[in-house]
């Protein structure tokens, strides 16, 4: 049985992934959509939009709301371009909030060959690998208003 869950045991492609995540209670609730999934996995595009429920005390984006929208998508990417071979979590997560965010706002998560082939070629004796990943969540007129910090566990199974 692997480490990883259940989910991550299902085959989806990348449109399948999108449309799971649009309609998963935690991010349906909180307002969070899946924009795009590239069908190579080397990017996504998410939002928040703005509801009823996922403001604060004082109207602006909660801050749990902005940090949940960035929080699976570099795992999820790494996890579909190593493939079966590789064990992939998250470790760790910063967010710094720079402005109010209201309205819309948009992350776009990328994932650079060169860091795919950096972690197979760090992992290839067994080795764990621990890359730091960084995203911009912008507003409406393209205004950063929080940067996110995800750092990853990567490492091949053993045989």
């Amino acid at each position: 049985m692997s480490g990883q869950g259940f989910l991550s045991r299902l085959k989806f492609g990348a449109t399948g992934m999108r449309r799971l995540f649009n309609v998963w209670p935690v991010f349906r609730g909180m307002g969070v959509r899946v924009k795009e999934i590239d069908p190579a996995f080397r990017h996504a595009t998410v939002e928040l939009r703005t509801k009823l429920f996922n403001r604060n005390y004082v109207g602006t984006h909660f801050g749990g709301s902005l940090f949940a929208m960035a929080d699976p998508w570099f795992m999820i990417l790494m996890m579909h371009r190593l493939g079966d071979e590789y064990v992939v979590w998250d470790k760790a997560g910063a967010v710094r909030f720079l402005k109010p965010a209201r309205g819309t706002v948009t992350a776009r998560f990328e994932l650079p060959e060169e860091s795919v082939a950096e972690a197979r070629e760090r992992t290839a004796g067994g080795e764990k690998h621990e890359p730091v990943f960084k995203a911009a969540i912008v507003d409406e007129q393209g205004v950063v208003v929080a940067e996110v910090e995800k750092t990853l566990h990567i490492r091949r199974k053993k045989k």
